[in-house]
């Protein structure tokens, strides 16, 4: 052989092993690399909430590696239980490097090309919400951004594999299991473990922990939050529960809202100063209990001798929706009692995972100790008994009653908003919905008793409502109302409907990846503009118009529209 043809040989050798090197750092699952940018390409495709790629980015990294693991399984399938039966010899190497070569370049391809068009569905769904859309380029980071998420979680399990390996080769050293058993029972140990640890252990800690921190929280008070003086207040100093024990979000609620005046120049009519109740986790003292001390403050406001009375549920942190508070009292010319009480320091999110025990349970008993010292009043002398709850308030709310029959039984009216999926009564009433109405705007029993509302018209019907008046506020795009774990294997009804208005046309189910984007959705329910998502805005005072039945001029409603907004403006500043 020439000394040129040995040179030849010996750069196409040693071309050869720095691609096998190379191959051995990437390290690379070429089906594994198929489906993740099959799953990259799924996760960019509209959900119920626009997204900028800063967000995207992070929710496709991790969908794509999720399908980069199924990918791996499949190949491993195919070689374990396939390949043996079908014995093939393997392409030379110059085509299986062509192959790989084409395959990444086709998955950069697909991935770009998805990108383009997500961010022209992104701009679609911010225009159906009166949004500002985002730009192609800018969101083409969004994949740049994928890759190292997906990066990150590829070496996360790397490390859990590692990590079996190594308790495999413990067991068959220690405990003698078989070889080919070893990596099975290590990793069978590794998830009991880590099951007992976060189950157990590591869940109470984060809990714990979690309801230390939003204590700190609880505990810190706004300057727009000043110590009311007005007998009709909670944490007044004729209050029976003390100013500084009401939380952060408590004390918001008692200092802020409408007073007579306020509502006197909104309604022209002399008004009377509301009552706003509320009793905060650190209000109780010795044995009695938050119900208790609450219907003490109600009486001693005399509360019961007001026209309307609302028993609010909150959410975790103790929240109440003061646009929902002030409407009420707007409409009724001030002469309102608003009751609620704390369960929990945590977000709802958080009391959703943890605490929704705690929030049906302290709404029962408040409900029960209202409704007992309501009952004991004359009959004529009553006042209107309303229920409220928001988010994962409404669904403590519901939890008051075991059905809609005592509902009925014990309410003047119900207004329940943005209500999670889990929600009994509500999937009850969506689930036995009229035939021929939609998930997103289900009729139950023609309207008669509980209706369901997008926006103000949907109350505008010439059918008979009965009293007392259950009414739901959901929008399409809100993805409090429809997330499910369902999600994972079963496509729901609101996507094999006709899409709600503000939904892009284009959302499709898919096994997996729509659970997991709608999930994802969940953190940003309330980043789009009223009206949409989580954001139900001044919709609230439409609500308590329909279900009081109160006949008000539409000027005083204009006017206590504007507000509502105004002062719902200031406190999403402050806070």
């Amino acid at each position: 052989m020439s000394a040129t043809g040995s040179a030849l040989v010996t750069l196409r050798t040693r071309g050869k092993r720095v691609v096998r090197r190379v191959e051995d750092i990437v390290d690379l699952n070429y089906p594994g690399l198929v489906v993740a940018t099959l799953f990259f390409a799924l996760s960019v495709t509209p959900s119920l909430v626009p997204r900028d790629w800063l967000f995207q980015g992070l929710i496709s990294g991790i969908n794509a590696a999720i399908g980069y693991g199924l990918g791996c399984v499949l190949e491993w399938a195919l070689r374990r239980w396939v390949r043996p039966r079908i014995p093939l010899a393997g392409p030379p190497d110059r085509v299986r490097y062509a192959v790989k070569a084409a395959v990444l370049v086709a998955c950069a391809i697909v991935a770009a090309g998805m990108l383009v068009q997500s961010a022209r569905w992104q701009r679609e769904i911010t225009s159906l919400m009166g949004m500002e859309g985002t730009t192609t380029p800018a969101y083409l980071r969004t994949g740049l951004l994928s890759v190292a998420v997906g990066v990150a979680v590829a070496a996360v399990y790397r490390t859990v594999r590692e990590l079996i390996l190594v308790l495999a080769r413990q067991l068959n050293q220690w405990v003698r299991v078989p070889r080919e058993l070893a990596p099975s029972a290590g990793a069978l140990v590794l998830v009991v473990f880590a099951v007992t640890l976060f189950n157990g252990v590591a869940s109470r800690a984060f809990f714990a922990v979690a309801n230390s921190a939003f204590s700190v929280r609880n505990d810190r008070t706004t300057e727009h939050a000043v110590r009311p003086v007005a007998p009709e207040k909670s944490g007044s100093p004729a209050s029976l529960a003390p100013w500084e024990t009401l939380g952060f979000e408590g004390r918001w609620f008692v200092a802020n809202g409408p007073d007579a005046t306020e509502i006197t120049e909104v309604t022209g009519k002399p008004a009377r100063e509301p009552i706003r109740a509320y009793v905060g986790l650190e209000s109780v003292r010795g044995e009695q209990t938050a119900a208790e001390l609450a219907v003490a403050e109600l009486e001693r406001t005399k509360a019961f001798e007001r026209a309307a009375m609302v028993v609010v549920t909150t959410t975790g942190t103790g929240w109440v929706n003061g646009m929902a508070a002030s409407s009420l009292e707007y409409l009724y010319g001030g002469d309102t009692s608003i009751v609620a009480t704390q369960y929990s320091y945590l977000p709802s999110v958080l009391s959703f995972l943890s605490d929704r025990e705690k929030a049906a349970a302290a709404s029962r008993e408040l409900f029960d100790a209202v409704y007992r010292r309501w009952s004991a009043q004359p009959e004529g002398l009553r006042p209107k008994l309303f229920v409220y709850g928001e988010s994962l308030g409404s669904q403590g709310s519901e939890e008051a009653f075991d059905g809609l029959a005592e509902l009925r039984e014990k309410v003047d009216g119900a207004l329940w908003v943005g209500p999670p999926n889990s929600n009994r009564l509500w999937r009850q009433f969506v689930a036995r919905r009229d035939p021929g109405s939609r998930e997103v705007a289900p009729v139950y029993a023609d309207g008669l008793v509980v209706r369901f509302a997008d926006d103000a018209t949907d109350f505008d019907s010439p059918e008979v409502w009965r009293e007392p008046r259950i009414a739901y506020l959901q929008h399409p795009s809100d993805p409090i109302v429809w997330w499910s774990a369902d999600l994972i294997f079963t496509r729901p009804d609101w996507l094999r409907e006709p899409r709600g208005d503000d939904v892009s046309t284009q959302m499709r189910w898919a096994p997996f990846v729509t659970f997991w984007q709608v999930t994802a959705d969940l953190t940003n329910a309330q980043g789009v503009s009223d009206g949409h998502g989580h954001r139900y805005g001044s919709l609230v005072l439409d609500g308590w118009l329909a279900v009081t039945g109160l006949s008000v001029n539409p000027d005083v409603i204009e006017k206590a529209r504007a507000a509502v907004e105004s002062a719902e403006k200031l406190e999403r500043e402050v806070k």
